[in-house]
């Protein structure tokens, strides 16, 4: 039976080296395709549905008026005209008159996901065919537009999504986040490219098309269900028009104050998961090298299987990171936050086992029930 568990218990090594391979073939295949061409550059309108005042947020609306692109527009989706953001908002169309910038206030549709129904009014009046959906919290480079939207130009590609990287790194938990992020989320991703394609998107970037999107029912049918950017990917993937997750970088300014909201940023995202992939979440204890390789110690104390199992854990997690965070998505000073790898990976089975025992979340203040796969605004006693 020893035998037997010290087997079971190397099983996510298995994982780490699909990982590493994952990663190696994806960034080896993106640098030899190249920058895509940045001929194709039809009008863009860009949608960013807003709710409450994030960090940065001038800057980060900033970044989006400073495209290097010939035509597209700007619009913002808001609450209300008592929305904290509402002033940057002026400010921004102030300082650059030049843009097309537009203002919508509410959803005009009553829904559970707020979020999702001021993007199905947004996909409705937008001005051009081709759509780019970001989140309130991204700040990109001048060319990020001619890079997402360049891939569409083959008209099999039915969106185009790219990879986020934090923006600046202040206190632990922004480390331990961005190492989570490099070692853990992004090898999944890269995993499930690797075996079975890409049929999500990441919310910091979607590019589409509102054909494609009415294709699925558009995001009116997503308006009570949560994680809505994983379901326009894979709704759209669905049709037969591939998804391009692109080997490119914008950045994501932290919108937590602390290790706590970190926490339950985490815990919201894995409890989604739970719901939507029930099989996929509990799928994830065998990706989990620290706590098998403890128990592995556990059963089995002794030097040779503690150097076995904890080397070779540190070994690959650490590869993975590098693979993926350093040579792959060019992320500068790596290895010294490489210590953080092992509390990341303590603190992620810590919220992985919390997640079993939670069936709502938090998310902009509100409270949610997670039902088959739908969002129920939940509100308190």
């Amino acid at each position: 039976m020893t035998v037997l568990f010290l087997a079971v218990a190397a099983i996510p090594f298995i994982y780490y080296l699909i990982a590493l391979y994952s990663a190696w073939a994806y960034f080896r295949r993106a640098r030899k395709a190249g920058t895509p061409g940045a001929a194709f550059t039809p009008p863009v309108s860009n949608l960013k549905p807003i709710r409450g005042l994030d960090p940065g947020a001038y800057e980060n609306f900033a970044s989006f008026c400073r495209q290097d692109y010939p035509d597209y527009e700007i619009v913002f989706c808001v609450d209300g005209r008592d929305d904290p953001v509402l002033p940057v908002i002026e400010k921004l169309i102030r300082d650059f008159p030049q843009r097309p910038i537009r203002v919508l206030f509410g959803s005009g549709r009553i829904a559970t996901n707020d979020k999702v129904a001021k993007l199905a009014r947004m996909v409705g009046e937008a001005a051009h065919e081709v759509v780019v959906m970001s989140d309130s919290d991204v700040r990109v480079q001048p060319d990020y537009l001619r890079r997402v939207v360049a891939p569409l130009a083959d008209p099999k590609v039915g969106a185009v999504t790219c990879f986020y990287v934090p923006a600046d790194e202040r206190t632990f938990a922004d480390s331990l986040q961005a190492m989570g992020m490099f070692s853990d989320f992004y090898a999944g991703i890269l995993v499930a490219w690797q075996l079975d394609g890409v049929k999500f998107a990441l919310g910091p970037t979607i590019a589409t098309t509102r054909a494609r999107l009415a294709e699925f029912g558009g995001y009116e049918s997503l308006e009570n269900r949560p994680a809505d950017d994983l379901l326009v990917g894979r709704l759209i993937a669905e049709q037969g028009h591939p998804v391009e997750l692109l080997c490119y970088t914008v950045l994501a300014v932290a919108d937590y104050q602390s290790m706590s909201d970190l926490i339950h940023k985490r815990l919201r995202w894995i409890v989604v998961m739970r719901h939507m992939r029930p099989w996929g979440h509990l799928g994830l204890l065998l990706t989990q090298g620290l706590p098998w390789s403890l128990a592995a110690i556990a059963v089995h104390p002794s030097m040779p299987v503690a150097a076995a199992y904890l080397g070779t854990y540190l070994a690959l997690r650490c590869a993975m990171t590098w693979m993926i965070g350093a040579w792959g998505l060019k992320q500068p000073g790596l290895w010294r936050k490489m210590p953080v790898i092992p509390v990341w990976d303590a603190l992620a089975f810590l919220i992985w086992l919390a997640s079993f025992g939670r069936r709502s979340i938090r998310w902009r203040g509100a409270d949610y029930l997670l039902r088959d796969g739908r969002l129920f605004r939940w509100h308190r006693l």
